[in-house]
């Protein structure tokens, strides 16, 4: 594979909703551009960038996947996403090696909350952006609706380069906006001139027009050449295109079909002729040496950098860091330095990816995507450097997960291997994370949806061999006590030599401080209870809030005041006190009116003003109060409430059903309250059930 220089590279993110066309696009590109003899099919599983068996099963990407395509002289990278939102950490990676996007649009489904999603990813990342409306030989396409929709929502941004030409209701070419002539297609993705219809006329001076206004606001002597009424020439036309598009005042609309690689030619031409090289981009990071900026911005004659952005890490194909270069040239002999790590490690060969498909190269330049195979102590998100000139570039932000199962290893043996798979997952995958709860005595699965979790799962069966069992997470429900009693434990036993003999007076009551599970105190007269078993009766309490007797749930908010008792000079011991204290604990604290606590949490939901009423009606109905709203940019509403942890199971899926997935959530613990009358013989019906099933 050749060398590319940065102004010969282009990094393209592909974006869009799931099911739009994404990856067969990918493939019409691949298939113009000779990477393929024959276009793969999502149906027959052997498309380049769903190589994954989970991808091949389910028809639909999980994972981003590099796909570098050649246009003439330059290299294209394209980087195919998800569409489907449990997958937006795989998308976020993709962005942040990106330096353009393509917005692909269904022509039968049009806008769409994913096109409207991937619009707020590429202004997050300031990302230059065109449309691609795909599926044009749908019999139910309609492109005017797209581009209607499109301008409705972002105004005169929306610039349309091409217009369709139908014969007999069927896609057979398109006219060229910007050239005002006519492409008939041939075979596949090549096409001839030829005269533009009638009916476009009408079309075609409008949106002629609309392009003309952009290409004239770019500079004041384009702007007298506009108003005096003369030509602008193609070159004056093409290059303030280009300025427009790069910092996003124009956003071009092309047009074909993914499916018969119509449309692939002019889209490869635009990415070449709109879209930037990475070194008329910017990006700084921090010598840690100096403590000084480091301003790379894809210099190929500064010392070495890059940065990871993407791990796979496959039991059959091996660990590969994904990585950009950031400055310099990245040589496949060379030593690098980890500097978030601190370590070195010797590269001995260097990839450049094309779905699982590994090519190796000699080098990288600056602004070029490439993979380095078995890099041990490299995570995604480090940077890669010389030693000499250690840098490190900001980590990107990953979304956090909310939603989450608790599971269980089906073979009792497993339980390493299952833990070593999930790490390698975590690897790949910044949005799984898997919580150790001790407390509850659960494992839990953290993910941003339920589809993700089911694929984490299925992942553990077909690739590492493994089954676990996912089920609803025990909610961290705590057990406190509303009055106080005095009771006596008294522990005596008689068998041969020594006795045990322990017995305690103790007062319980509420100590008004939630935060802490138990108070202990003494108020003993005349040595009734020696001091040297204080320790003793204070480390009966300790272990008795660990698992209160209400329903297994740590206890909170206990004084415990040690009032009275009495001991025996040889049978008495620190045992016998610990086990009086004990007794005295589960007879106390159940006379003591006992009253489950629920966690309560902060929610925040964000959607469309449109779906507030239903999303405040279903708080209402999931014991949540509404505490107010907060009107943010893009028509929407920030609504805040608290409600109590164990109604958020499941929402991710509830919001999505609701919104059509464009409903966000996030959330954290406040505090703890007391649960209602019903949820507390609910939850002690249900620890009883799980007790007996589980034979303890």
């Amino acid at each position: 594979m050749n060398v590319y220089t940065s102004e010969k590279i282009r990094n393209v993110v592909l974006l869009g909703h799931g099911g739009c066309g994404k990856t067969t696009l990918v493939e019409a590109m691949a298939y113009t551009t000779g990477i393929t003899k024959r276009q793969g099919k999502i149906e027959e599983g052997n498309t380049i960038s769903d190589y994954d068996k989970e991808e091949v099963k389910r028809l639909f990407s999980i994972s981003t996947t590099v796909v570098p395509v050649f246009w003439e002289d330059t290299k294209i990278n394209i980087l195919d996403t998800p569409g489907y939102f449990d997958f937006i950490g795989e998308v976020e990676e993709a962005l942040n090696a990106a330096d353009a996007a393509i917005i692909v649009i269904s022509a039968k489904a049009g806008v769409e909350v994913g096109t409207m999603r991937a619009w707020d990813y590429c202004e997050k990342h300031k990302l230059p952006r065109m449309f691609f409306v795909t599926d044009m030989d749908d019999d139910n396409a309609s492109y005017r609706q797209v581009v209607e929709d499109l301008t409705e929502n972002y105004g005169k941004k929306i610039a349309p380069f091409h217009i369709p030409i139908r014969e007999n209701e069927k896609f057979v070419g398109f006219v060229n906006v910007v050239k005002m002539a006519g492409r008939r297609f041939t075979s596949m993705g090549n096409y001839e001139e030829c005269p533009v219809p009638d009916y476009s006329m009408e079309n075609l001076t409008k949106f002629r027009e609309t392009l003309l206004d952009a290409v004239a606001e770019t500079s004041e002597e384009l702007m007298e050449k506009y108003f005096a009424g003369e030509e602008f020439t193609p070159e004056e036309i093409s290059l303030a295109l280009r300025n427009n598009v790069i910092d996003g005042t124009v956003v071009p609309v092309l047009m074909g079909s993914g499916l018969n690689s119509q449309g692939a030619t002019m889209l490869l031409q635009a990415i070449e002729k709109y879209f930037p090289s990475p070194n008329k981009q910017e990006i700084s990071g921090t010598n840690v040496k100096t403590q000084e900026t480091f301003k790379a911005d894809y210099n190929e004659k500064l010392p070495m950098t890059a940065k990871v952005f993407k791990t796979i890490a496959d039991p059959f194909i091996g660990k590969f860091s994904l990585i950009k270069v950031c400055s310099g040239v990245l040589k496949s002999d060379s030593s690098i330095y980890n500097a978030d790590k601190d370590t070195e490690e010797k590269i001995s060969r260097l990839y450049v990816l094309r779905g699982k498909e590994q090519i190796e190269v000699n080098e990288l330049q600056a602004g070029d995507i490439g993979a380095i195979g078995k890099l041990s102590d490299t995570t995604t998100g480090d940077t890669l450097s010389t030693k000499a000139v250690p840098v490190v570039y900001e980590r990107p932000e990953m979304p956090k997960p909310y939603t989450y199962q608790r599971f269980k290893t089906k073979n009792k043996g497993d339980d390493d291997k299952v833990s070593q798979a999930l790490a390698k997952i975590m690897d790949e995958d910044l949005t799984v994370k898997v919580v150790n709860d001790k407390e509850n005595r659960q494992t839990l699965l953290y993910g941003i949806g339920d589809q993700q979790l089911e694929i984490v799962v299925s992942k553990l069966q077909t690739k590492y061999k493994v089954d676990i069992d996912i089920m609803k997470p025990r909610v961290p429900f705590r057990e406190t006590l509303r009055k106080k009693v005095r009771v006596q434990g008294k522990y005596k036993k008689q068998s041969g030599g020594h006795g045990q003999y322990g017995d305690v007076h103790i007062e319980f009551e509420p100590s008004g401080n939630m935060e802490q599970a138990y108070e202990f105190a003494e108020k003993i007269f005349g040595g009734s209870v020696p001091r040297n078993y204080f320790p003793a009766v204070e480390k009966g309490i300790a272990e008795c809030v660990l698992k209160g007797p209400v329903a297994g749930y740590p206890v909170v908010g206990l004084k415990a005041t040690l009032v009275d008792g009495s001991y025996h000079p040889v049978d008495s011991s620190e045992m016998a006190f610990k086990m009086a204290t004990i007794q005295a604990f589960k007879q106390g604290f159940m006379e003591a009116s006992p009253v489950l606590l629920e966690p309560i949490a902060s929610l925040k939901v964000v959607v469309p003003d449109k779906f507030t009423g239903d999303i405040m009606g279903d708080l209402n109905k999931r014991r949540g109060r509404v505490l107010g709203m907060n009107p943010i940019h893009g028509g929407k509403q920030e609504i805040q409430a608290d409600i109590p942890l164990s109604e958020i199971y499941g929402y991710s899926t509830d919001l999505r059903s609701m919104t059509g997935g464009a409903g966000d959530f996030s959330y954290e613990f406040n505090r703890y309250e007391q649960a209602p009358s019903d949820i507390q013989l609910k939850v002690i019906e249900d620890n009883e059930k799980e007790l007996m099933a589980s034979g303890e």
